[in-house]
């Protein structure tokens, strides 16, 4: 019998303290390590991390168990106590002394609420943690420690007990005293196993005398002696998923062997020193061994199921060397029972029989009356209803045809392959390549070569037909044979195969020895996904990604069908097992043998295949096979292809019909689809959403009124405030200020009630809001008749905090001084008032914004001040006597027109600006004007200067004059 030729890849090597014991999680990737330091350790043996470390003891800990169904672990340590913890909490269940010596070993029952240990005091003890971990039996009878105890899986009320004293004994759970002693190892038993499953009644030990013996319990014979350690055999164990046993030894190896030939298979040594513990489960083919230096995990081969469907839902698969079958036809239900997507399927195996050899894959030939069992390098074809024996055979590799029914090929070498018609050969080639490393079936033989590329032959002639120069992990072929995909590491390559062409070179005898025939293959597209698995369903092929997702692919374009479990690493766990057409299900087989379905319609499938080749006639016929309840899906196929239009059309599910209809800008539709909400989910939030969506619409493309009632359906008070202020809507605004009051909308409700200038509701909100600081400064802003009365309820709030702060707070009652202008304001706010009321009516026409927008700079109290100044100016002197049009003779009525008259005060405003205007001009010729003052007054002062010295000669003239008049007369009457 040839070797197993398992891969063994290391998934976890980490240093550490001497590890005592291991142990594996059977569901998640946890390695639990007991360290001699006195911490126990939880490994993520995926991705290499320390989940978790607990600080157990101080002296060595020399076992721990898992106990998943609790979500505890167990631990003995030389302290001689016994410790629980949950391990995902971290809490300690339970501590108490079970022991007077050293505990050797946990070992936990697989079904009842109990755990063994065995002791240096040479005794066995079991505890049940149902009764809080009482100890229900005590079994003495051995003369030296107690190293191990095992349960027999076969018969979960037995036990069986290695020790030192060189003896190896069974014992039942009821029986303080054993039923029988096995004997035959020259030093002491350290460790002990039984085989995993009920076909054979063997038990496996191992002891200093460096031997692993298997014993028949039945017949309390030694079955078989394996040897080749070279140092005390520290634990051994049955592998309970891989035909294997383990051994591992102080002398720092871990050897394999088969357990049916016994065969040495491996030795591992990683330098760790020496092997102290193993452990495995039966789900995975991973192998935890414990070193002097570190933990080490291991994988042994592939863990996936070893399992094949043919094309009527009958499945094949192998556990170790049984197998078993079923049928998936029918388990999915129909219409009324019909299974949810992703259950697992209740199927009932079938026992075909062992195999001879170990499978290491299993394959059903193209109609599936056969099925191929390959595995430590040989292969045996069987009838798959009865597993009769057809043929048999070495080979490295074995793939069927997908046409003959006896057709296949086998590897024997990395240079001959032979191919088998109708079970006889008929041929043997040597490929064109220095090393043929793998085999595919399909349509044509495929070979894959070591300078990572793939060959493909003629299945009847065995020509050489094309070299594809990519690195294939799988080759999957359609049913037609017209495509294949060639998945690689991280992309997929589909080609379409011209057979006839390659049928025409090969009888014309134009084959190319180093390039096959030409225009054989052509390159369709490329798949950028790691594809792990797949089946092609008409031109639709439909997989499996390393990341967990069952995708399918249509003229290149990726779907997603659902997002599977994965591994904690976020690798897939299953793989795709077949399609069956007639109940349209893909069915997926997980590591596990758990089979689960999911619907693809085949309809549905064939539909978008059509329209990825743009025949849309071909899709229209097609569309009235696919049930109703699958529109959507093709809606959302048509979507994601840019076929919006046609998705809007065949679509049934209310939502994406209104996306749709707002993408294409069809409104209306959307609206529609509004107005048959039912009545109980009107004030959804998703119903919200949505009016939202279509007010945002409606805004686009300006149609204000469905803006209004959208906004208004969805309570968008944000929106409206936005749109009654664009387009004016007074009536609207004030409507909103007040819906807005009432849904407890303060923010939108202040500013609608600003904008409509209801300042006295701005200042109630405020107030009632508590916001009274903000209160009172806008009161004094806006009301200023207001202001004593809210300082006054700000002061009483404040001096529930701070009465020092409140009486600092000033009123215009108490202090009339920090208020200038207090009256001025209170006329302007009664102006301001009168001038709402006169205008509530009909508003201010839109053609005074020119000159509107500039009453935002306007200073009203200056305003007012200076129309006051005008009413209390002197009158003008009689010769200046005003006019009767002059307003200014009368300042009430002036007043009077300018609250009534907008015009009036326009002109203020106008004579206000030109005041200013002057103004500043005189400022600017302040200087100018200054210099022509003081030299005007200097020229003045010389002109009055001269005059003054004129009128005074002048005087003086006169005076003369009279003088002289007056000697005259004297002189004449003198002379009279």
């Amino acid at each position: 019998m040839q070797p197993i030729r398992l891969d063994i890849k290391k998934k976890l090597s980490v240093a550490s303290e001497r590890v005592k014991s291991v142990d594996i999680h059977p569901t998640e990737p946890w390695a639990l390590a007991a360290l001699y330091s006195g911490n126990v350790t939880i490994w993520d043996y995926e991705s290499g991390t320390n989940v978790k470390t607990f600080e157990v003891s101080e002296l060595p800990v020399r076992c721990a168990k898992f106990i998943t169904r609790k979500q505890w672990f167990v631990a003995s340590s030389d302290d001689m106590r016994v410790r629980v913890y949950n391990y995902n909490t971290m809490e300690k269940i339970k501590e108490f002394e079970a022991h007077s010596d050293y505990i050797r070993y946990v070992e936990v029952h697989p079904s009842l609420p109990y755990f063994l240990t065995s002791s240096d005091d040479m005794t066995i003890k079991c505890w049940d943690w149902d009764r809080n971990f009482d100890c229900t039996s005590v079994y003495e009878g051995h003369a030296h420690y107690v190293m191990m105890v095992k349960f027999n899986p076969k018969d979960t009320n037995t036990f069986a007990s290695a020790s030192l004293d060189r003896s190896i004994k069974v014992w039942g759970l009821g029986s303080p005293v054993p039923h029988y002693t096995l004997e035959g190892h020259e030093r002491g038993v350290n460790c002990i196993d039984y085989y995993p499953s009920g076909d054979k009644p063997y038990i496996l030990s191992g002891a200093d005398d460096r031997t692993v013996k298997i014993w028949d319990y039945q017949t309390k014979s030694i079955v078989h002696s394996l040897e080749g350690h070279s140092h005390n055999v520290c634990s051994v164990m049955f592998h309970p998923k891989l035909p294997l046993i383990c051994s591992a030894s102080e002398d720092g190896t871990v050897r394999l062997w088969q357990s049916t030939t016994y065969r040495a298979e491996t030795t591992l040594n990683y330098g760790m020193e020496r092997a102290w513990a193993l452990a495995a489960t039966k789900e995975t083919t991973k192998l935890a061994i414990g070193f002097d230096e570190g933990c080490v995990v291991i994988e042994l081969g592939s863990d996936d199921a070893v399992v094949s469907m043919d094309g009527t839902g009958k499945v094949v698969w192998a556990k170790n060397n049984e197998i078993q079958t079923t049928t998936v036809k029918g388990l999915a239900g129909g219409d009324d029972d019909e299974i949810a997507d992703g259950e697992r399927l209740p199927v009932v195996p079938r026992d075909l029989g062992a195999c001879e050899l170990y499978p290491q894959s299993i394959k059903h030939n193209c109609n599936g009356r056969f099925v191929a069992v390959c595995g430590d390098g040989e292969f045996i074809i069987y009838t798959a209803q009865a597993l009769r024996n057809k043929a048999f055979g070495q080979a490295i590799d074995f793939v069927w045809s997908a046409t003959g029914t006896g057709d296949y090929a086998i590897r024997e070498s990395i240079s001959k392959v032979k191919f088998f018609k109708n079970f006889k050969e008929s041929r043997a080639i040597k490929p064109a390549t220095a090393s043929a490393d793998g085999l595919y079936g399909g349509h044509l033989l495929g070979v894959k070569g070591g300078d990572s590329a793939v060959l493909f032959y003629d299945w009847d002639s065995g020509e050489f037909v094309r070299k594809i120069d990519v690195a294939p992990k799988e080759v999957y072929w359609s049913d037609s044979g017209n495509l294949v995909l060639i998945a690689c590491e991280d992309s997929a390559y589909v080609l379409s195969y011209n057979a006839a062409a390659a049928a025409s070179a090969i009888a014309m005898g134009q084959v190319s020895p180093e390039d096959g025939v030409d225009g054989s293959f052509d390159l369709l597209y490329e798949i950028s996904d790691n594809i792990t698995s797949g089946e092609w369903v008409g031109d639709c092929f439909i997989y499996c990604n390393n990341a967990g997702r069952l995708n399918y692919s249509v003229g290149g374009k990726i779907q997603t069908l659902v997002h599977l479990d994965t591994l904690s690493s976020g690798q897939t766990m299953h793989r795709v097992l077949g399609y069956l057409a007639k109940e349209d299900r893909v069915y997926l087989v997980d590591k596990s043998l758990n089979i689960v379905s999911y619907k693809v319609m085949l309809a549905v499938l064939q539909y978008q295949t059509a329209v990825m080749r743009g025949d849309f006639d071909a899709a229209n016929e097609l569309l009235p096979s696919i049930p109703e309840s699958q529109y959507t899906t093709v809606a959302r196929f048509l979507e994601s292809q840019g076929f919006k239009e046609e998705a809007l059309e065949v679509t049934t599910d209310a939502d994406h019909k209104f996306d749709l209809s707002l993408e294409l800008g069809k409104i209306e539709i959307a609206h529609a689809l509004m107005g048959e909400t039912p009545e109980e989910e009107k004030d959804s939030t998703d119903t919200m959403t949505k009016w939202k969506k279509l007010s945002d619409a409606a805004l686009k493309i300006n149609d204000f009124e469905l803006t209004e009632a959208a906004s208004l359906a969805s309570d968008d008070y944000p929106g409206l405030l936005l749109l009654y202020s664009a387009i004016g809507n007074f009536e609207g605004m004030e409507e909103l200020a007040k819906k807005a009051q009432d849904d407890g909308k303060i923010n939108v409700a202040f500013v609608a009630y600003l904008l409509t200038g209801n300042v006295e509701e701005c200042a109630n909100l405020l107030v009632s809001t508590n916001r009274l600081p903000e209160a009172a400064f806008f009161a004094r802003t806006y009301l200023p008749s207001r202001v004593e009365e809210i300082v006054s309820l700000w002061k009483a709030d404040l001096a529930k905090v701070s009465e020092t702060a409140a009486n600092a707070l000033a009123d215009p009652a108490s202090h009339p001084d920090l208020f200038p202008d207090r009256d001025v304001a209170l006329q302007v706010e009664k102006m301001f008032l009168a001038q709402r009321e006169a205008t509530r009516v009909n508003g201010i026409p839109s053609t005074d914004y020119p000159t509107a927008k500039d009453d935002l700079d306007l200073d009203l109290i200056a305003l007012v001040k200076s129309q006051g100044a005008k009413a209390a100016a002197p009158p003008p002197p009689p010769s200046a006597a005003p006019s009767s049009s002059d307003p200014d003779a009368d300042p009430e009525a002036a007043k009077l027109a300018e609250i009534a008259r907008r015009e009036e005060m326009k002109k203020r405003q106008e004579e206000a600006k030109r005041a200013a205007e002057a103004e500043a001009a005189q400022r600017a010729a302040e200087e100018e004007a200054a210099r022509k003052a003081a030299e005007e007054a200097r020229l003045a002062e010389e002109a009055r200067i001269a005059e003054e010295a004129a009128r005074l000669e002048a005087e003086a003239a006169a005076k003369a004059a009279e003088e002289a008049a007056k000697d005259s007369m004297d002189d004449f009457g003198d002379d009279w």
